[in-house]
């Protein structure tokens, strides 16, 4: 559901969402990317996390997990040469239910 609402939230801010719980390299360390959006010429890799707080959620992004999520989005791009020159970012949307959601662009 918190992946459903932050896909809608980007959607009514203009994103266009162009894949959702990408995948790769299973059983390496790649990871997953909650899903992928792109607005004129940029491409964002989001993760979303839903906790009880946002200040819970914020900490829940660690270290490890911000680098496979940039393994994936690699992994991505070289799968998908059209986005190749697009600028890329890293953003979370954090979820407090009920109704609290913060995006914070640049994430890390």
């Amino acid at each position: 559901l918190a992946e459903f609402i932050a896909r809608n939230y980007m959607r009514l801010r203009g994103y266009r969402i162009i894949a959702k719980n990408y995948i790769t390299g299973k059983g390496t360390h790649a990871g997953e990317i909650d899903f992928i959006a792109k607005k004129s010429n940029n491409l964002i890799f989001v993760e979303v996390k839903k906790r009880s707080s946002l200040e819970n959620a914020i900490y829940a992004i660690k270290p490890v997990q911000q680098q496979r999520i940039r393994n994936a989005a690699q992994a991505f791009i070289a799968h998908n040469p059209q986005f190749q020159n697009y600028s890329i970012r890293f953003d979370a949307i954090l979820i407090a239910f009920p109704y609290h959601i913060k995006h914070i662009i640049n994430a890390w």
